[in-house]
């Protein structure tokens, strides 16, 4: 939905101003795909990350987070140069944006189950939370959201497009374009709407269990605020996850009331706000955050540099197994 408002910003823009905008929106997108891509190397450097359920789930998130921030990137940029392309070519770009942008909501699910199980159910957390079901569940998630891009695919079928004298396409390539008819539209809103009312409501419930469970005097209290923080992040998350399907809308209701320029200017910050910074608040939580992670994510942004005052850094990255 980035590319559509953004198919009447940039008619009329010179050659000097495209570049401004472009850059604008590459330069945070490169630093967030480095950090992302980092993070991923992080998490497969150490067989520690490997065997455990939640560094797993959470290279699952930041994989289709990754994938989802360079193809949003992507059509942008197609749409600020108004580069048009095949309706194949468009459709299957569209396609894995749609499939990425799905399966992080529903990988935060999973993510806010295995807290709740953690805190609630400690010491069945072992028996629950095993690589194999952390394996299934990825699976599943991936099949789901699988199962919705053939749905929309199907709705595809529909549309004449033996009639089309080419399939060059005369619109810019974005995913309003590819729902052709009314039935397309219909199952798209069913789909977005019942997609983050069942998250909400899974992140919310698992945070009202671990609060409960926090009350109770046999609950590791430390453990019960880390992991209630945890969802309390989770769910601004999806939040920003579910506030890129507004996006659109915003900026037709800011372009009747602000001169073209500030215009162009508001949607280049929303656009990294809602689709490029979400998907980078992932690896800024975890790497931050977990004390496992952040000494090797730290050492593996420097470049692998150890300087002077870091000197106790490498022995104890050494020291993960």
């Amino acid at each position: 939905m980035s590319t559509q408002s953004q198919t009447n910003v940039t008619i009329g823009l010179g050659f000097l101003e495209r570049v401004m905008l472009s850059t604008l929106t590459t330069l945070p997108c490169c630093v967030f795909l480095f950090i992302n891509g980092t993070m991923l190397f992080t998490l497969r450097s150490k067989l520690v990350f490997c065997e455990t359920s939640r560094y797993i789930l959470l290279y699952n998130l930041l994989f289709s987070d990754t994938i989802q921030m360079s193809l949003s990137q992507l059509l942008y940029l197609l749409s600020a140069w108004r580069l048009r392309l095949t309706y194949p070519v468009c459709g299957l770009l569209v396609m894995f944006a749609g499939l990425t942008n799905e399966v992080s909501p529903l990988t935060l699910v999973v993510m806010s189950l295995e807290r709740y199980v953690a805190v609630c159910y400690p010491l069945r957390h072992a028996t629950i939370i095993t690589i194999r079901n952390t394996a299934v569940a990825i699976i599943v998630v991936w099949a789901f959201c699988s199962l919705n891009v053939l749905t929309r695919v199907l709705l595809l079928l529909d549309f004449p497009f033996s009639d089309l004298g080419s399939l060059q396409m005369t619109d810019l390539c974005n995913s309003l374009v590819m729902s052709i008819g009314p039935m397309s539209d219909i199952y798209d809103k069913a789909y977005t709407c019942f997609l983050f009312t069942s998250a909400g409501v899974a992140v919310i419930s698992s945070y009202i269990g671990v609060v409960i469970a926090a009350r109770s005097a046999s609950t590791d209290k430390a453990s019960a605020r880390k992991a209630r923080n945890t969802l309390l992040l989770h769910l601004v998350q999806l939040g920003l996850t579910f506030s890129s399907t507004i996006y659109t809308q915003l900026i037709l209701l800011i372009s009747n009331t602000v001169s073209r320029l500030v215009r162009v200017r508001m949607q280049n910050f929303l656009y990294v706000v809602f689709f490029i910074l979400p998907r980078c608040l992932s690896s800024l939580i975890y790497g931050l955050r977990d004390q496992t992670i952040r000494p090797i994510l730290v050492y593996y942004l420097c470049c692998r540099l150890t300087l002077s005052p870091q000197s106790r850094l490498r022995p104890k990255i050494n020291g993960v197994n």
